[in-house]
């Protein structure tokens, strides 16, 4: 969880690394309520890496918003939200803060749920405008190995290519020896692609935990996953076509 204080003074001092407005129904679940609802929220990139949601004050419903503490001389403040008989403080709220003035910050799994449109938001943040997930059949050969065993070899595949990422590579199940997996009780979410199951590796005394994921019912987008397996490039030896990947 970021540190709201450190956050609003770096954000009001350096500015955020980018911010944009969109057209987007923007709403969010809060003890069974809808605390705001708004086609007026903005992109902000507190970082390079992928923007959050900041809504305006305008759009909370009456009472939901409140300050926390005082806010003197600061051009924001911590707040929190409640409804329903919930209660978060995850809240940070600029005031006279140039580009981010009257908005609201609110940490993403501080809320019930968040909708784009009709849409639940999945993961920690909103989907970057600017990135695209494209998942193209591939018959290139796919080799898993770890110290020189083969976990996998696939001739049936899905690459899934996301802007600025590596390659991802998604198998059949049946291209699996399975003596070596064992089923994880991870989950974790991703925006693009849904909730994804995980399996450990375990060879020759090594286990490799939560090394390869899956999505039993992924995002539209990614459908062509769904049920695939696919190995963090970066724990184990990828051969593509014989050739091993740097």
């Amino acid at each position: 969880m970021a540190d709201l204080e450190a956050l609003g003074k770096k954000l009001t001092t350096e500015g955020p690394h980018k911010i944009e407005g969109t057209p987007r129904r923007i709403r969010g679940l809060l003890g069974g309520k809808y605390v705001f609802d708004t086609t007026s929220a903005k992109y902000v990139w507190e970082h390079a890496y992928y923007p959050y949601f900041y809504i305006p004050k305008t759009a909370f419903e009456k009472g939901v918003l409140e300050e926390v503490g005082s806010s003197a001389k600061k051009p924001y403040w911590l707040g929190k939200l409640s409804a329903g008989g919930k209660i978060t403080d995850r809240v940070l709220v600029f005031d006279h803060a140039g580009p981010l003035e009257d908005l609201v910050r609110i940490e993403v799994s501080a809320l019930d749920g968040w909708f784009v449109e009709d849409e639940k938001l999945l993961g920690t943040h909103p989907k970057d405008p600017y990135k695209r997930v494209e998942c193209i059949p591939s018959s290139r050969e796919i080799r898993i190995e770890v110290d020189g065993t083969v976990i996998a070899k696939s001739s049936q595949n899905v690459f899934l290519f996301e802007t600025m990422l590596r390659p991802r590579y998604y198998l059949a199940t049946t291209s699996m020896n399975w003596e070596f997996l064992t089923e994880s009780e991870t989950t974790s979410y991703c925006p693009y692609k849904g909730m994804a199951n995980y399996y450990n590796v375990k060879i020759k005394g090594k286990e490799i935990r939560d090394v390869v994921w899956y999505y039993r019912y992924p995002t539209a987008e990614s459908a062509l996953t769904a049920g695939r397996l696919c190995f963090y490039n970066e724990k184990v030896d990828v051969f593509v076509d014989g050739v091993k990947e740097k």
